[in-house]
């Protein structure tokens, strides 16, 4: 939809847990800003785990071209990624005849958001991720989340998705 706003899934190749660093942390968030100086689009939330990405884009008014801004944000990723010496998961020989690398899964699970009530749950779900997987006990606890920024403009209180109720209400509505 153009000038609408989708929710992503973006996965490692074999779930391979790249991202938990720093320097893959900041060749993702250089690729983000790089691509949108190519190709503008808003970033309104965004959590970074080992093995995948979950995002909330706004795409510019006219605009619905999000395979190409991920294309672009993988693709800038992986140069430098692998310059800095990042690893790879093994190459076939398909990916080597295609010029593919092994760094993402190939495709990427988009949801375009209808309107506000699905809006809403998905930032909800996209920021309690991190819980969702076990990596903290509490969404303020993972560092790499907007939630942090969200708490900031007064959206969430910090203490937001603290408890099993909040669990219990994610994993029914999104049936996980």
């Amino acid at each position: 939809m153009p000038g609408g706003s989708c929710f992503f899934t973006v996965v490692t190749e074999r779930r391979a847990a790249i991202l938990a660093n720093d320097t893959a942390r900041d060749c993702l968030r250089s690729a983000i800003r790089h691509c949108q100086h190519v190709l503008p689009f808003h970033v309104d939330a965004l959590v970074i785990l080992p093995d995948h990405i979950h995002a909330i884009w706004s795409m510019p008014p006219g605009d619905c071209d999000y395979s190409k801004r991920w294309g672009i944000v993988k693709r800038h990723f992986t140069q430098h990624w692998l310059a800095l010496g990042g690893i790879e998961q093994p190459i076939s020989e398909s990916r080597k005849n295609n010029r593919r690398r092994s760094v993402w899964q190939r495709r990427f699970w988009e949801h375009t958001l209808r309107d506000e009530r699905d809006y809403q749950h998905h930032f909800d779900y996209l920021h309690f991720n991190p819980v969702k997987h076990g990596l903290v006990d509490k969404v303020s606890n993972w560092p790499y989340s907007s939630f942090h920024y969200w708490v900031k403009q007064g959206v969430y209180p910090d203490d937001w998705g603290y408890g099993r109720e909040i669990y219990d209400f994610l994993s029914e509505s999104y049936g996980e």
